[in-house]
C-alpha cells in the first residue's frame, strides 16, 4: 500500500453565476486528476459568494445539482473529491454544508460546519453565519485506506478540541475548507493551521477561495498544507490556482515516534476541577 499521497487543492475563483463557478470547479477537478492528485479539495461556499446574504438564494439539497456534478467527475476518473463546502438547505434549516465523494460517485460523508462564525472585530469585520446558518452537530472522518481524514470548515480550525478528537480517532489528515478575510487570514490562517498540526502531530490542509477585491467579504486565499513537525509544504498565493502536495505518511510516525506526546498525555489530570496550584 502506498505511502505517499497527492493532495490536489483548488483555490478557485468564485463569482455570482452558480453555474459558471461549478463548471470551474470541475475543470479544475480534471486538471488536478491530470496531475496525478488522488484526493481533491475545493473551497468553502465554491459555488456561490460567501456571505449571509447569498445564503438563502443560492442553497440548494445535497444530492442536488452541485453535488450530482461533483459525484459524476469523481466517478469518471476514480478520485475521492472533498467538495469544499456549499449552502445546504434541509428541514426548513440552512447549513454550510461539505459533501465528500468516492471513487464510486457516491456520497461517502458529509459536513455541516459544527462552529458558526460570527465574531466582530470593531473597525474592522463583523460577520453573523447564525443569522442564517445552523450548526452541524456530527464530527466527519472517511478512509483512504492508507489515510484517514477529518473534515472541518474555516472557523472549525480554531476549535482544538475538535482536531484532538480526529486525531484521537486515528486521522493523519485534516482538511478545513475555509474562506478567512483580509482582517483573520495575515493574523492567523497560518499559525492555526501549524498549530493544529503540531499539536495533534498530524497534516493539515487548508483551502481558500481565490481573492476578489470587488467582493463583498473578500477572502486571503494561501491555500496551504502543513506538515506534522510544523512545516509548510506547499503554499499559494491568493491568485486562482491548483495546489499540489504529496503527502509522506512516513512522516507522521516519525514524528510521533520523535516526541511521544499521545502517550505522555497526563488525561487523568485535565479533567480535574480541583485547584492544582499548590
Amino acid at each position: 500500500m502506498s505511502k505517499t499521497l497527492r493532495l490536489g487543492l483548488i483555490q478557485l475563483a468564485v463569482g455570482s453565476q452558480k453555474l459558471v463557478n461549478v463548471k470551474n470547479a470541475i475543470q479544475k477537478v480534471k486538471e488536478a486528476v491530470d496531475q496525478g492528485a488522488k484526493l481533491i479539495a475545493l473551497p468553502e461556499c465554491f459555488n456561490c459568494p460567501y456571505g449571509t446574504q447569498y445564503f438563502a438564494d443560492y442553497a440548494e439539497t445535497i444530492p442536488g445539482p452541485t453535488t450530482d456534478a461533483l459525484a459524476t467527475v469523481a466517478k469518471e476518473h476514480n478520485v475521492y473529491i472533498v467538495g469544499g463546502s456549499i449552502p445546504e438547505t434541509a428541514n426548513g434549516k440552512i447549513y454550510n454544508t461539505c459533501a465528500i465523494f468516492g471513487p464510486c460517485g457516491s456520497i461517502i460523508a458529509k459536513h455541516r460546519k459544527m462552529h458558526l462564525f460570527d465574531i466582530d472585530v470593531p473597525g474592522k469585520i463583523r460577520f453573523q453565519e447564525s443569522e442564517v446558518l445552523t450548526g452541524g452537530n456530527n464530527f466527519t472522518t472517511f478512509d483512504m485506506g492508507a489515510c484517514k481524514v477529518g473534515i472541518g470548515i474555516c472557523y472549525d480550525i480554531r476549535f482544538p478540541e475538535m482536531a484532538q478528537i480526529y486525531a484521537d480517532k486515528g486521522c493523519s489528515l485534516l482538511l478545513y475548507p475555509g474562506a478567512f478575510n483580509m482582517t483573520t487570514g495575515p493574523a492567523h490562517w497560518e499559525l492555526l493551521q501549524r498549530a493544529r498540526a503540531v499539536d495533534n502531530q498530524l497534516f493539515v490542509a487548508t483551502v481558500s477561495p481565490a481573492r476578489d477585491t470587488g467582493a463583498t467579504y473578500v477572502a486571503w486565499g494561501h491555500s496551504t498544507a502543513i506538515n506534522p513537525w510544523g512545516e509548510i509544504l506547499a503554499k499559494a498565493s491568493h491568485e486562482e490556482t491548483n495546489l499540489y502536495v504529496d503527502i509522506d505518511l512516513t512522516k507522521l510516525q516519525e514524528v510521533r515516534d520523535s516526541i511521544p506526546v499521545k502517550t505522555q498525555k497526563r488525561s487523568e489530570l485535565y479533567s480535574q476541577t480541583k485547584d492544582l496550584t499548590n
